[in-house]
């Protein structure tokens, strides 16, 4: 194998692991932040004493009722809202008897007024033909769905195998010290030559 190619493949996997390793810390950096921002408003919850649901929160999606906007194993970030509309896609907690207590996300289609005044929500998943059965309370709603991050689900599928987590966390950190070690020895041996050309003159 010839120098330059050595040497090209060698710019490759640093450009490679550069990549790899600025995703990372910028997916630490908002998965901090968000973890914060949970923490303040929980905080902040406490102390006045209003119980709501956190401002921010991460789902994954393991049915097709939303496709195609919506696919199986993407994740979604929602965020808490009061200002409801037809056409938002909120997730909410069932007390439907059959899927009692299942976290579902669809959209709404219809608001309608309660007996007593309060707001009533129609939901229906793009994947459906019909609606949800039984009407939604607001104190159901978790929040609006903001973001949708694709296939989260299967790294997080992905990392909970004992094998997963090794090839993604053990393996680069291998990778980086054999890099620094190679490093190391690459100058000793310039070194070692740059010694040896001094005592020769």
């Amino acid at each position: 194998m010839n120098k330059e190619l050595l040497l090209k493949i060698k710019w490759w996997g640093n450009f490679v692991l550069t990549i790899i390793m600025n995703s990372i810390v910028v997916m630490l950096l908002l998965i901090g932040v968000l973890l914060l921002v949970y923490y303040v408003d929980v905080m902040r919850s406490m102390k006045t004493g209003n119980d709501h649901q956190p401002l921010f929160q991460a789902y994954v999606i393991i049915s097709q009722s939303m496709e195609p906007t919506i696919h199986v194993q993407d994740a979604i970030i929602i965020k808490r809202e009061d200002d409801l509309k037809v056409g938002d896609v909120c997730t909410y907690i069932s007390k439907n008897p059959s899927y009692l207590g299942i976290l579902i996300t669809h959209r709404i289609i219809g608001i309608t007024n309660g007996p007593n005044g309060e707001k009533l929500y129609t939901f229906k998943g793009d994947n459906n033909f019909s609606a949800d059965s039984m009407p939604v309370e607001k104190d159901q709603i978790y929040g609006k769905v903001i973001m949708k991050v694709p296939k989260v689900g299967y790294i997080q599928y992905f990392l909970s195998n004992a094998y997963g987590w090794i090839i993604a966390v053990v393996a680069p950190c291998v990778g980086i010290i054999t890099f620094d070690i190679m490093k190391l020895v690459r100058i000793k041996r310039l070194k070692r030559r740059r010694k040896g050309a001094l005592n020769e003159k």
